[in-house]
């Protein structure tokens, strides 16, 4: 499993430096506002007493785009956003980061070792990261660990179609072979944007993972699919 994970995490390495041109060519920039929404709805269904001096925690956080929609969505709504912090296993993805982010402090770590005091956060979001965990449910115990009772727990993930219907079938060969293809020429290595489509036919359904999340201390609170069943965007509160 080891060996897996630090395999993920090279690789991650070595497309670091053209991830955000990439990810904006494939996705169009429609995973704006996937991100936007999660962020609204974390905030919405945080108590209240928390936006006063409010702590997040993007895990995963790649190159920071989560983290810059967590500015601008806490900028515009009452929350009162005291700290946030970035977390990645990969320092290449945290190198872009910091010359992106340089006000932001960010941690090298693994998902599954988050080196923070429990009950520290009172929200944590991983978009398209966890996928990339090998050890899920242990990585999914320690979100609960360093989220404050009644935290909100963010996930957007690429996740499995159990019934694909035509348009579903039509995102399936888009993600198996065109974007590999398009992924390859922008950053150069091919065998990571392969990595993609394979690690999401390897993923759970989105039923199945938000079983994980309540067996972890999580009650879900709101499951949206979006683009074919291709993403979903799963809020959860720990109790």
């Amino acid at each position: 499993m080891e060996d897996k994970q630090q395999q993920i995490i090279s690789m991650f390495d070595d497309i670091a430096s053209s991830y955000d041109l990439t990810n904006r060519i494939m996705s169009c920039g429609i995973d704006i506002a996937w991100r936007k929404r999660a962020c609204n709805l974390a905030l919405k269904n945080l108590p209240q007493a928390n936006l006063q001096s409010l702590k997040i925690l993007d895990v995963a956080c790649g190159t920071g785009d989560m983290i810059t929609h967590w500015q601008k969505n806490t900028k515009n709504s009452k929350a009162n956003l005291q700290k946030i912090i970035g977390a990645d296993p990969s320092s290449g993805m945290l190198e872009v980061a910091k010359k992106k982010l340089p006000d932001i402090e960010f941690t090298q770590c693994e998902a599954t070792k988050l080196p923070f005091l429990e009950g520290e956060f009172d929200i944590l979001s991983i978009a398209y990261g966890i996928r990339n965990v090998v050890e899920r449910k242990k990585a999914l115990s320690e979100f609960a660990r360093v989220l404050k009772k009644n935290g909100i727990l963010v996930i957007l993930e690429f996740t499995k179609c159990e019934n694909p219907g035509i348009l579903e079938r039509f995102m399936g060969f888009y993600t198996k072979n065109i974007l590999p293809f398009v992924g390859g020429i922008v950053s150069k290595n091919y065998q990571a944007y392969k990595y993609l489509p394979n690690s999401i036919e390897e993923f759970l359904t989105a039923k199945k993972l938000n079983l994980e999340i309540q067996e972890s201390g999580f009650e879900p609170l709101y499951t949206k699919p979006f683009l074919a069943n291709v993403c979903t965007l799963f809020v959860a509160k720990c109790v």
